[in-house]
């Protein structure tokens, strides 16, 4: 039986956070005790090793080419232990897999991903192919918006696409470089409003980080914030957020037992 919640991490926007959110919410279930493996999805602009500080030796393309096993491009982040699937970076064909190539990738991943108790696919920005066709297969979806009016409308742009292509419903929604919980709030509102009124589909908002000082300083040190700021408003919110998640899992418990951890079948093109 499945017990593994595959998680896909979107944005309308670039430079909402989202890689960011992605990085600190596998931390912080690393740090409750659980196993999550980190998915860098935006095949062709890979940025997660450089967040990180890391050089792997081998990366997706490496897989898709056949010149390296799966095994051998996942990096283990030692000492701090879960694992990351990097991808290649200044690739553009592989921003928009062909199918049969998709297919390839996921047949190569089935096998490895039931070891994990989460699975969080950084996709990239946008409604490319990649980013609908894992954001379809995967059982829950996070889309990162920020104040920004900008961010609201490419998110509201992409949970559009989502319903109508594939009939997707469920969203959940976090709320990035918020001011204070007010705004956070607002923004979601906002977001929620149109959804209801245009797609009758109701979002639910997962919580929100702060925006911080302390998180660009993470970046150029190229350290997650829950290993460079522990104590900060924003690491705070976003253990807040790992541990809302591993409740989301426990109460889907009976519901991840009847389905694959990539279901393909949601793929299927609405007619």
């Amino acid at each position: 039986m499945n017990s593994t919640l595959s998680v896909a991490i979107l944005s309308g926007k670039g430079g909402v956070g989202k890689t960011n959110i992605s990085l600190n919410l596998a931390y912080g279930l690393y740090h409750l005790g659980f196993k999550p493996l980190l998915m860098d999805c935006d095949m062709g602009l890979a940025n997660l090793d450089v967040l990180l500080g890391i050089t792997p030796e081998a990366n997706l393309q490496d897989t898709l080419m056949g010149k390296a096993q799966l095994t051998d491009v996942l990096y283990n982040l030692e000492p701090n232990g879960f694992d990351v699937l990097p991808a290649a970076s200044g690739v553009p064909e592989l921003n928009d897999l062909k199918p049969e190539m998709r297919d390839i990738l996921i047949d190569k991943l089935e096998p490895l991903l039931s070891a994990y108790d989460f699975i969080f696919m950084d996709l990239g920005a946008g409604i490319s192919e990649n980013v609908q066709t894992f954001a379809a297969m995967s059982a829950m979806r996070i889309v990162i918006i920020t104040p920004e009016p900008t961010s609201l409308t490419d998110g509201y742009a992409l949970i559009k696409v989502l319903n109508n292509r594939f009939g997707m419903q469920d969203f959940m929604i976090i709320v990035n470089e918020a001011a204070s919980a007010k705004e956070a709030q607002s923004t979601y509102d906002r977001l929620k409003t149109a959804c209801l009124h245009f797609l009758h589909v109701e979002p639910v908002l997962l919580g929100f980080v702060h925006r911080d000082s302390k998180l660009p300083e993470a970046v150029c040190h190229q350290k997650a914030l829950l290993l460079y700021a522990p104590s900060c408003q924003a690491a705070r919110d976003l253990s807040s957020l790992a541990g809302k998640l591993q409740k989301v899992r426990l109460s889907m418990a009976d519901w991840l037992a009847q389905r694959s951890i990539l279901n393909r079948h949601n793929t299927k093109t609405l007619s």
